[in-house]
């Protein structure tokens, strides 16, 4: 039996997603105020090349490890919209602001995430996760 194809899955390794996973990234980016090196470090460590390619926003199929980060930080973003649904500014502000809980032990979420591998994305995501309930 096949899929009609109004219901396909979309293509995600596809270039146009590409397109729009990286326009979401540099668009958040932006309103957390993050750093080139925080940016690079957040998208896995990307050399300087391949993050001003990205830049440009191309028609790319990205890494798997790329889409998942991408994919996690879609989640975060989410949550804290949803958390912070009357106070647009908190949300952006809260990846900046020292959390005393488990993970972050005193940290920022964002601090966090800089240790550079995708768990540590995942973990911020799954903080939210349970804080939204």
């Amino acid at each position: 039996m096949s899929i009609p194809a109004s219901h396909a899955s979309p293509d995600i390794q596809s270039g146009e997603a590409g397109r729009v996973a990286l326009k979401f990234f540099f668009n958040l980016m932006d309103k957390w105020g993050c750093t080139k090196e925080q940016q690079r470090t957040l998208l896995g460590s990307i050399g300087n090349t391949t993050y001003f390619s990205y830049k440009k926003l191309p028609s790319v199929r990205l890494p798997h490890d790329t889409l998942e980060r991408i994919s996690y930080l879609m989640g975060i973003h989410k949550s804290l919209r949803i958390l912070f649904s009357n106070q647009e500014a908190r949300a952006y502000e809260w990846v900046h602001k020292p959390n005393s809980a488990a993970p972050f032990n005193g940290r920022s979420a964002l601090d966090y995430m800089l240790g550079g591998q995708v768990v540590d994305v995942a973990d911020v995501r799954r903080y939210l996760d349970g804080v939204r309930g």
